[in-house]
């Protein structure tokens, strides 16, 4: 056992912080036979440092300020016949110390009688000087010190977890894969009070051959080194220990730094490489270990959410594709509408979250022109009136289809159906709104979806140049477009143009 009791004064290979032990008693003997019998004690291979007060005035001052005491050896009558009984009610309730072991020793048991101090005290032995021989008082000592460790470790051990807990409460709380690779470093920095900071490696194409880890992400005095390769850029040592930890597809806990793998139940692999300062103790050790299980869930958790969404996502351009399609026009259009849709939410200001849902939902925005006759649909030349009063009906066909939804990207692509053919002067269709009566989703696809088609060949036109659309664009500001949608969209121009050339048709 490594908390054998010890009289033998030993050599140890490291100094090692004393247990606080708070003698309390108004006798100056009692002090001196304490010392000389505890002397040379040992417990878990630490020593004592014995501290003598006289009063119980004095000790509850010490005890204030000194939070680290393990054990008080306490005198019952000194400057009162109660003053050991009322410190040990002072201790516990005005201090909350719950951690200190307190020994009551008494010269004089009448004044207080065992059974009554025990029952009404939160004290943890009871002794009567008489009766503490010099062994008994070490063997005493040592049950108070194991008794206190044990519970400054389970209250360790809580307060980790509850680390973790937040840790991993703040990470499970970024959904963006990015996001979520920095949060881990920053939380598991905080555990473990990272001095240096920290990288992420996440093993794309695993292999034992592998070249190099690509750095995902990085923090505190790495931060500099996202996106390089971390074999590259780290001292050779810790190059290597990344590595190897790589081929063992173990954790690699170093002296200024650790290393950790895991592994998803999709066979993802991911290296985190964290700088500290100093040794990590067994129970930090166990922390991370934890956490990291935490993050391989969450992670998991992640790339299941992607490929829902990507899953979505790609129903959602078939659903829009199928309606171009059906009107001869390119499934890349709807994908285009939804670009630009997202770049002019980004310049107007609007929250990111909505940015990215106009980005998804645009391309929804003639979902109805499924419930339009193929003749009128896909007619080369100009609708008869009643054709036209057909055509336009596509606008509320779209929002009825999507609008008993109840997720935020159908209920936003329901709006955007309903609105997207209404004008800025009110002359627009199903419901004649003007001006910013207007949702801001439809009038932004309206802006997207226009210059988008203006660009592109129709069965009824061939494609304008850039000049002409931007003519265009500009004479139906204030008429057909919001103004200050139209000057925000001159203002990236050349990206807009860029976005349509990066998804041409087909």
């Amino acid at each position: 056992m490594n908390d054998n009791l010890q009289f033998a004064a030993e050599p140890i290979a490291e100094k090692m912080a004393p247990w606080h032990v708070l003698v309390v008693d108004d006798d100056p003997e009692v002090h001196e036979v304490t010392r000389l019998v505890l002397g040379s004690f040992r417990f878990a291979n630490r020593p004592i440092d014995l501290i003598s007060v006289a009063s119980a005035s004095q000790a509850f001052d010490r005890l204030r300020a000194q939070d680290d005491i393990a054990v008080v050896l306490l005198d019952v009558v000194m400057e009162s016949e109660q003053a050991g009984l009322e410190l040990v009610r002072r201790i516990r309730e005005e201090l909350h110390n719950g951690f200190v072991r307190i020994v009551l020793r008494t010269g004089q048991p009448g004044q207080a009688p065992e059974h009554e101090v025990i029952a009404a005290y939160d004290i943890n032995d009871y002794k009567e000087k008489t009766e503490l021989t010099a062994q008994k008082l070490a063997t005493t000592l040592y049950a108070a010190l194991r008794s206190y460790r044990d519970m400054r470790t389970i209250e360790a051990q809580r307060q980790g977890l509850e680390r973790v807990i937040d840790a991993s409460a703040q990470v499970f709380s970024h959904q963006n894969a990015r996001e979520f690779a920095t949060a881990v470093l920053d939380q598991l920095g905080d555990l473990v009070n990272s001095q240096r900071g920290a990288l992420l490696c996440a093993i794309e194409q695993p292999g034992e051959l592998l070249s190099h880890f690509r750095i995902a992400a990085a923090t505190g005095d790495y931060r500099h080194l996202a996106g390089t390769n971390a074999d590259e850029h780290l001292p050779l040592p810790l190059a290597k220990a990344l590595r190897d930890t790589y081929r063992r597809k173990s954790h690699h806990f170093g002296d200024d730094h650790y290393i950790l793998h895991f592994t998803d139940r999709q066979d993802n692999e991911t290296l985190l490489f964290v700088g500290h300062g100093g040794d990590l103790t067994a129970l930090d050790q166990r922390l991370v270990e934890l956490f990291c299980t935490n993050v391989s869930i969450a992670f998991e958790n992640l790339h299941l959410a992607d490929d829902l969404f990507d899953s979505q996502l790609e129903m959602v351009y078939l659903l829009a594709g199928a309606a171009e399609t059906r009107s001869q026009e390119t499934a890349n259009h709807v994908r285009r509408v939804g670009l630009l849709a997202e770049l002019l939410g980004r310049a107007s200001g609007l929250d990111p979250a909505l940015c990215e849902q106009l980005r998804y939902a645009a391309p929804l925005h003639d979902i109805g022109k499924i419930g339009i006759p193929d003749a009128i649909l896909g007619k080369p030349g100009a609708h008869t009136p009643e054709e036209a009063a057909i055509m336009r009906t596509h606008a509320e066909i779209g929002a009825k289809l999507l609008g008993d939804s109840r997720r935020p990207v159908l209920s936003l692509a329901a709006e955007i159906a309903r609105n997207h053919h209404e004008n800025w002067d009110g002359s627009g269709y199903p419901a004649g709104l003007r001006d910013d009566k207007i949702p801001i989703s439809g009038r932004i696809t309206a802006v997207a979806d226009v210059f988008d088609a203006l660009g592109s060949r129709r069965c009824y036109k061939d494609p304008w140049s850039s000049d002409r659309i931007r003519a265009f664009m500009l004479e139906q500001r204030g008429r057909k477009f919001d103004p200050t949608l139209i000057d925000r969209l001159l203002a990236h121009w050349d990206e807009a143009l860029a976005m349509r050339a990066s998804l041409p048709d087909r």
